[in-house]
């Protein structure tokens, strides 16, 4: 015997709150309408009167959220009647959510720093599950399990012999991929420091009497040497002096706030609005190509507003990579 009618209405509901749970702007009822296979007049009569109906906490067994929202298009209040937008309201819909729901900018950071911490502990298991999980929330249907990498086969492999290289003041013959010029070029370096950033692991190391900062991501192959070196007396200092940064603000838009994150050492709220925030970054050198691209990525709606000589760094980093594609 098919259940009533009204039973058949209300169990498409289900599906309808998972359309909308992780979209705080709600979506166009034509839209859900279509997902659920009915039309807009049935589903908005379905959605007022489950909501008129007690019991609150459940009806015919469905779980409901605290309540919904119907509003126009543009998300100004409208009568239920003439709404074209339905969203749900209320906390409890967030207890639930995942990595599912994060944005794209969100998702790379917590994969970076996790993936990063995993490189440090490769003995948990529990880490490792959850690299996992993100992996294949970002990957899709490729194998999670075999895309987490291990410290020996990641970006960071050299990761644990320069630990070692710092440790004992032995030092490094690296081939390294330059990350602000042209070229791969071999040096033998005195590694006094690792540390991890927003970037990935670097090594702060001593060359030729200069100070010099390398990713890790960038070494090809590494070779630690025989020889051994004694830090300068002066070697904090030094250090200091080699990651001192300048300040630059900037307005981008919150889409792009991530990438700001990721070239800043630091980042200060000035003000922000509905569309856009204005930041204070403080930034390594070279500080005009990490404004360059910054802005590349931000898109034409970022800009900065001080100092004025970086204004331009976007549009002279286009044409150099316009000029380069093209040679």
């Amino acid at each position: 015997m098919a259940a009533p009618k009204y039973i058949q209405r209300f169990a498409r509901l289900p599906e309808v709150f998972d359309l909308l749970t992780g979209r705080p702007g709600g979506l166009p009822l034509r839209q859900l309408a279509d997902a659920v296979g009915t039309s807009v007049d049935e589903l908005r009569e379905d959605l007022l009167t489950f909501y008129a109906t007690e019991p609150r906490n459940a009806l015919f067994g469905l779980q409901r959220p605290d309540s919904i929202d119907f509003c126009a298009a543009d998300g100004s209040d409208a009568d239920p009647a003439d709404a074209e937008v339905v969203r749900i309201i209320g906390e409890q819909p967030w207890d639930e959510l995942g990595v599912e729901y994060l944005d794209a900018s969100e998702l790379a950071l917590i994969y970076t720093a996790a993936t990063a911490l995993l490189e440090i502990r490769p003995d948990d298991e529990e880490l490792r599950g959850a690299v996992a999980v993100l992996t294949q929330t970002m990957l899709g249907g490729l194998d999670a399990d075999a895309a987490v990498a291990t410290p020996h086969d990641s970006w960071h492999s050299s990761l644990e012999p320069l630990q070692a290289a710092v440790d004992g003041h032995r030092r490094v013959r690296i081939t390294y991929s330059a990350a602000w010029s042209e070229g791969v070029r071999e040096r033998v370096i005195e590694p006094w420091r690792l540390v991890q950033t927003r970037r990935g692991w670097e090594v702060d190391a001593g060359v030729d009497g200069d100070v010099r900062t390398y990713l890790l991501a960038h070494i090809r192959s590494l070779e630690v040497l025989e020889e051994t070196f004694e830090p300068p007396a002066d070697v904090d200092a030094r250090i200091e002096a080699q990651r001192a940064t300048t300040t630059v603000r900037v307005r981008v838009p919150h889409r792009a706030r991530w990438a700001a994150d990721f070239h800043a050492e630091r980042v200060d709220v000035v003000t922000d609005d509905e569309l856009t925030a204005t930041l204070d970054l403080a930034l390594l050198p070279p500080v005009e190509q990490r404004i360059g691209q910054l802005l590349l990525v931000a898109g034409e709606d970022a800009q900065v507003l001080a100092p004025a000589g970086l204004i331009a760094a976007g549009p002279a980093l286009a044409e150099q990579l316009l000029a380069h594609h093209r040679g």
